[in-house]
């Protein structure tokens, strides 16, 4: 009967943590992403905890490794192709050259990857913002994992019961910047070149970059020795490979949940529940495909 129970509670905790999943609409699905959303919608998952298969065509088409998720000097060239994509995410009009706007801000940040590169981290609990999690209780759960990364404005203070207490990664950008404690590592992701410009002085003395499109804080309080920038390399890998272009650009939740995937040796996303339509059917193919743990 123990037993039973333990079954029953812990099938019912999956299934309410897939109902999270909300899907926004943002682009016109192709019919053929629908159809295979279809048929792999209703094939049971193999297993809550798999490890990432090698040989399965779905996941190794969409898994390059060898995409760098942040910036630093060595790879801060970006191709035309990348170059051309990056600017029109937000219809950047900036003239300023992307490698000199890239040096200064390696003047005031670290140049490396902080994640250490060559070892994975262990399981990482990927958080959502949404109102969900609230009476969820998975708090202890959260700070279990090895690595927790949240985004944007993302609260804790006063929710820990539900969402934890611990931040290892705390994904943002400039418009949804907030305060952090001394070790937490600032991923940024940048939407235009004015992110990156803003980005030294928000973490040092105050910069002089306060509008964008929306009032921007003229400072904020981060560790600037773990900040972090995302590769926009790694941005176009997201958008490209594993949303195949549906939407304008991917949303700050699911380029989170495939950098995880890099950097992680298990995930747990808990609530992402900003996935478009392809989005969320990637979501579910990685659940049956490589290391993501359904939570």
């Amino acid at each position: 009967m123990t037993i039973f129970r333990i079954r029953k509670c812990l099938l019912t905790s999956v299934l309410l943590c897939i109902t999270t999943i909300v899907v926004v609409y943002s682009g016109q699905q192709s019919s053929n992403s629908l159809l295979d959303f279809v048929k792999n919608a209703f094939r049971p998952l193999d297993g809550i905890f798999s490890p990432r298969p090698d040989d399965d065509p779905w996941f190794q088409k969409r898994f390059i490794r060898s995409i760098k998720p942040f910036l630093t000097r060595e790879n801060k060239q970006l191709s035309n192709d990348t170059r051309t994509w990056w600017l029109e995410i937000q219809n950047d009009r900036s003239t300023a050259k992307f490698s000199e706007v890239v040096e200064k801000l390696f003047q005031v940040i670290p140049d490396a990857d902080l994640y250490m590169g060559h070892e994975l981290h262990g399981c990482c609990a990927v958080v959502g913002n949404s109102g969900n999690l609230k009476g969820s209780h998975y708090g202890a759960l959260i700070d279990s994992s090895d690595v927790v990364i949240r985004m944007n404005k993302a609260p804790t203070s006063g929710y820990e019961e539900d969402v934890g207490k611990r931040t290892t990664y705390h994904v943002m950008y400039p418009e949804s910047a907030i305060d952090l404690d001394k070790a937490t590592r600032f991923l940024l992701i940048p939407f235009k070149t004015l992110d990156l410009q803003w980005l030294p002085g928000a973490v040092t003395t105050g910069s002089h970059i306060t509008l964008s499109y929306l009032p921007l804080r003229q400072k904020i309080k981060a560790n600037k020795d773990l900040v972090l920038v995302m590769n926009p390399v790694f941005m176009k890998y997201v958008h490209e490979t594993w949303l195949d272009y549906q939407g304008k650009y991917p949303s700050t939740g699911f380029m989170a949940l495939i950098l995880s995937l890099h950097i992680c040796d298990k995930v747990r996303p808990i609530d992402i529940n900003r996935y478009n339509n392809t989005s969320r059917h990637n979501a579910e193919e990685m659940h049956t495909h490589s290391n993501v743990v359904v939570l």
